[in-house]
């Protein structure tokens, strides 16, 4: 029996090994093949890859810098927010790391103890409950296996299989997020963030890669990802943003919470951290300082042992949740439209672009 089976070796559940690794038996799972077991194993997580200043200081808490192959170009300073429906744009500081995901998951993996099991290249089939823990079966390379554990951490994202079996009482906004890679030779000097009320109620995004961009966007479960997507497209062809020749697409599914009893640290000995957890922002669906700071806080919860981990974590959460309530109330000004456009007209905390109007590739 091992004392901590991790379903998903994301930033949340690959933190949460490395801490706890030292201390505890732990079993780390995931669909990836994130140690080159399996090279035909292309599994990769749809995520625009930008490290926000709180994950940055998350990381810098723990001790943890970042290597530089795993950062791409360029760096970004600024966010343009282009509101497609009233026709403003402003251009806002900030401070984000551009991130290889792919790399940046395999470089927390490269750093768990000796200690931790991991079982790449598999599958999370389902649990039942024994006496002191539970049965976790599982299928790795076709085959199917069983673990006995004392707790199940369920780190598996937002349709986290581990947390529907919970039947919790309360269930985050689903979203349907689609992401489509393009070659590119001039790149924006910023991340766009794109507000569209006729597309979406939520937003979209186009991030630079290299000699790549990403354009992607997020629609609610229930509306045609495929449509929204094709109309973002036309709609920015109007704005002199032409995106051509595809490479690939990725989708995966987002939470967007709206209340706070929407969040559970989990139940009956299965415990939920990162985004299966519910913790995202509702405003900008950052999610990967969330990951770090959850999978931090039970780390601790554990140092305690096992037994009473649910209540410790649970009661260190309270000012996670009030950082949720806080993104929350923040939402008004980002997507009421007409909040939204007298922000913007305003110039509030706005940057003064040396070229004007914004121009993309800027004049030499």
């Amino acid at each position: 029996m091992v004392d901590l089976f991790i379903v998903g070796a994301g930033p949340a559940g690959a933190n949460l090994a490395r801490l706890a690794g030292e201390r505890h038996q732990v079993l780390l799972l995931d669909q990836r093949d994130l140690r080159g077991e399996n090279p035909l194993n292309r599994k990769t997580k749809c995520c625009g890859g930008l490290l926000a200043p709180d994950a940055q200081k998350i990381l810098g808490e723990m001790g943890l810098g970042i290597p530089r192959d795993v950062l791409v170009d360029p760096q970004l300073f600024a966010v343009r927010t282009l509101d497609v429906s009233s026709g403003e744009e402003a251009l806002y500081q900030r401070h984000y790391y551009n991130l290889d995901r792919e790399k940046f998951d395999r470089w927390l993996v490269s750093l768990l103890p000796p200690s931790v099991k991991t079982c790449f290249n598999a599958v999370y089939l389902s649990h039942e409950a024994i006496p002191g823990g539970f049965i976790v079966r599982y299928r790795q390379k076709g085959e199917l296996k069983e673990v006995k554990t004392r707790l199940l951490i369920g780190a598996d994202g937002a349709f986290s299989k581990v947390r529907r079996t919970l039947a919790l009482p309360q269930n985050p906004s689903s979203y349907v997020c689609i992401q489509e890679e393009y070659p590119a030779e001039d790149l924006p000097p910023y991340f766009t963030a794109i507000f569209d009320l006729a597309v979406t109620d939520f937003y979209g995004w186009i991030i630079p890669k290299d000699n790549h961009l990403l354009l992607g966007l997020a629609v609610p479960q229930g509306k045609d990802p495929w449509e929204a997507m094709e109309k973002l497209r036309s709609r920015l062809a109007l704005k002199g943003i032409f995106l051509q020749k595809k490479i690939r697409t990725e989708g995966a599914h987002l939470l967007r919470p709206q209340k706070n009893s929407q969040f559970s640290p989990g139940k009956d000995g299965v415990l939920l951290v990162g985004e299966a957890s519910g913790a995202i922002s509702p405003s900008s669906a950052e999610g990967i300082s969330y990951a770090l700071r959850t999978s931090l806080l039970l780390a601790k919860a554990l140092e305690e042992g096992i037994p009473g981990v649910l209540s410790r974590y649970a009661k260190s959460l309270f000012p996670l949740r009030r950082n949720l309530l806080g993104k929350r109330l923040k939402s008004p000004f980002m997507y009421q439209p007409r909040l939204r456009k007298a922000v913007m007209a305003s110039g509030l905390l706005a940057m003064k672009p040396f070229h004007s109007p914004l121009l993309w590739p800027c004049p030499r």
